[in-house]
């Protein structure tokens, strides 16, 4: 299998980001879906310096499928169901590759118990927390036609890259 070219990201607005994705019926229906993500995955983060998740809608294809590059690591995901949500909750700064200088606040389970199959069909349990648990919890929602935006924490949960960044270079206020 040789490098494919990369998908187009369906962008914010685009109303099949809002549709809810379908089970595959089997891996060698997968197979192509994850083909292609991983290739995307690595056009965008070449281009934007960033991106460890792209989930299946977000290359126009309604299937349950995720594939994630973290830490050294590939996952791909076949039907993945969550089989438990931590009640301990965490807040953080994400960002999506449907809107990618836009960052958003949100609050999210700090661990996850997620059950799926992988490119061949072998049932797997992955237990994650803090990031990983994050980015789970962002590429499933994917499925459900559910982005970050839907998960702001208030309505000032929201900041361009732009702004994410001049904040985190600029020393803090001194004190009063």
């Amino acid at each position: 299998m040789g490098l494919m070219p990369a998908r187009r990201i369906l962008q914010l607005g685009d109303p099949t980001l809002r549709e809810k994705s379908r089970h595959v019926a089997s891996p060698i229906d997968a197979a192509p879906i994850l083909e292609d993500l991983r290739d995307t995955l690595h056009d965008f983060r070449s281009n934007h310096g960033f991106g460890r998740g792209i989930s299946a809608i977000q290359i126009g294809r309604p299937a349950r499928v995720i594939y994630i590059e973290f830490e050294g690591k590939r996952h791909s995901l076949l039907n993945p169901v969550f089989e438990s949500l931590s009640e301990e909750r965490i807040r953080l700064w994400d960002d999506c590759f449907s809107f990618p200088d836009l960052l958003v606040y949100v609050e999210r389970s700090s661990a996850v118990v997620l059950r799926y199959l992988d490119e061949r069909g072998e049932p797997h349990t992955l237990q994650a927390s803090g990031a990983l648990s994050e980015l789970l919890q962002h590429e499933m929602d994917h499925l459900d036609g559910i982005l970050a935006i839907d998960r702001a924490v208030d309505r000032d949960s929201f900041r361009t890259r732009e702004e994410h960044r001049r904040r985190l270079s600029s020393p803090p206020p001194a004190p009063r």
